[in-house]
């Protein structure tokens, strides 16, 4: 019989506490050994979603200098959720292909998973030790089948020149934003914070208080098997995220109608938006920041005056922001593949600090690792305090609560529905 995703996976944090390899005693970085003779020939394909991964192909020629008669290419699959499964018992599958934490709990991937090497076999010498403790999955045997190669957050990105001309501090709780965006406003800037208003996780709504929501789970962990169940009473565990969207929609801080109109998509067009450089604060996932920099140079107000910014958690509690580390994608090996000793021996490569960040640093996005450091535009997320820090594996959601929450903030902030109305059809809200 088949396992479901419910049972693979265990949920619990103290089981990722007891993985091999990942003590809470962190060690440097040792020089990458190769197990086998240099001059093997060998070919890797590794699949993924990416129209391009080009900081992965970087990985490939700095794993040539240790192979230089290997040969890795990268392939784009259309359509890869639905097709990765028969992609791996297809005639030529691919060696080391990504995954990611959605996929958990959904059957239609039992297969995918089933086909995972475990990379926490000890025989195979990967040290994941430098990779964030809560931010890795294991199966209920314990095993380790993905590990996380990306990972993304919620946050805004702000001016930081916009704040400095005016002689403000960013906000870190909610009643330093209202008191800044006041600040702001009264200096002519029509809405302080903008956003993309969709039903995606780069939304606005979902950027501002899923962190919170997130964390009020965390603290009430009793009720994640209900939440996840989609039964109608856990919906009030929403209340207090939903409570301060309306505050937040409804004050000064934003002008709703101003961002449905100026902002058409939630990548390329929040992105150009901000670097017409009159936003202050715009409310943004890790993944759009990504694209900050390679639209630099596209944006002719950028160019003609460019100006300094940063990532930042947003201010959505009483006490602060808070910081959820969300895995971007992962990565996983056919234990199938025609050259499994080689695919290992790429991951044992990957997965390190070095190589982590580097390729994080390249793609522009938060690495799995403790240190920020790849890339100044998200130091400011080291300094959230660590009961405010926490990863998407904690809260042990899966994605249809997390989609039935998105429906519920979506329909509160652009007033379709009231708090009491979207906490009521819990379970059974609308999804775009």
């Amino acid at each position: 019989m088949k396992k479901t995703l419910r049972t693979l996976f265990s949920l619990s944090l103290a089981a990722v506490l007891l993985l091999q390899g990942c003590g809470s005693g962190k060690k440097e970085d040792e020089a990458f050994v190769p197990k086998y003779d240099k001059d093997s020939e060998f070919s890797l394909t590794v699949a993924g979603s990416y129209s391009n991964f080009e900081s992965l192909e970087a990985e490939f020629e700095r794993f040539y200098e240790y192979y230089p008669n290997a040969s890795l290419q990268y392939v784009t699959m259309d359509d890869y959720n639905n097709v990765i499964s028969s992609a791996l018992v297809s005639s030529e599958p691919p060696d080391i292909f990504t995954t990611n934490t959605a996929m958990i709990g959904n059957e239609t991937y039992n297969d995918m998973f089933e086909a995972c090497e475990v990379l926490s076999d000890p025989a195979l010498d990967i040290d994941y030790s430098c990779i964030r403790e809560s931010l890795i999955r294991t199966t209920d045997a314990g095993d380790v089948i993905m590990l996380p190669i990306f990972t993304t957050s919620y946050g805004m990105l702000v001016n930081m020149d916009i704040f400095e001309k005016e002689g403000l501090k960013v906000p870190t709780d909610y009643k330093e934003l209202v008191k800044v965006c006041e600040k702001l406003k009264s200096a002519g800037y029509e809405s302080p914070v903008m956003g993309v208003d969709r039903f995606s996780g780069s939304g606005l709504f979902n950027c501002f208080v899923y962190p919170m929501f997130a964390y009020n789970v965390i603290k009430n962990n009793d009720r994640i098997d209900s939440l996840n169940a989609l039964e109608p009473a856990s919906g009030e565990m929403m209340r207090p995220s939903l409570e301060r969207l309306h505050e937040f929609v409804n004050s000064d801080c934003i002008d709703m109608a101003k961002c449905q109109e100026e902002i058409t998509d939630e990548y390329d067009s929040v992105i150009m938006r901000f670097f017409e450089g009159d936003v202050p604060m715009m409310l943004a996932a890790g993944d759009v920041v990504s694209g900050t920099a390679k639209r630099e140079s596209k944006s002719d107000s950028f160019a003609a005056k460019p100006f300094k910014y940063r990532f930042f958690t947003a201010p959505a509690g009483d006490d602060g922001g808070y910081f959820i580390n969300s895995t971007s994608i992962c990565f996983s090996v056919n234990k199938n593949s025609r050259n499994i000793d080689m695919a290992n021996e790429f991951m044992r490569f990957l997965i390190s600090k070095k190589e982590l960040g580097n390729m994080a640093g390249l793609k522009r996005l938060i690495p799995p690792v403790e240190d920020f450091s790849s890339d100044e535009i998200y130091s400011a997320l080291a300094e959230i305090p660590d009961d405010r820090s926490f990863s998407d594996k904690e809260t042990g959601l899966m994605d249809p609560a997390v989609r039935q929450f998105r429906a519920a903030i979506y329909a509160v902030g652009n007033g379709d529905m009231t708090v009491d109305e979207a906490i009521a059809g819990y379970g059974n809200l609308p999804e775009e």
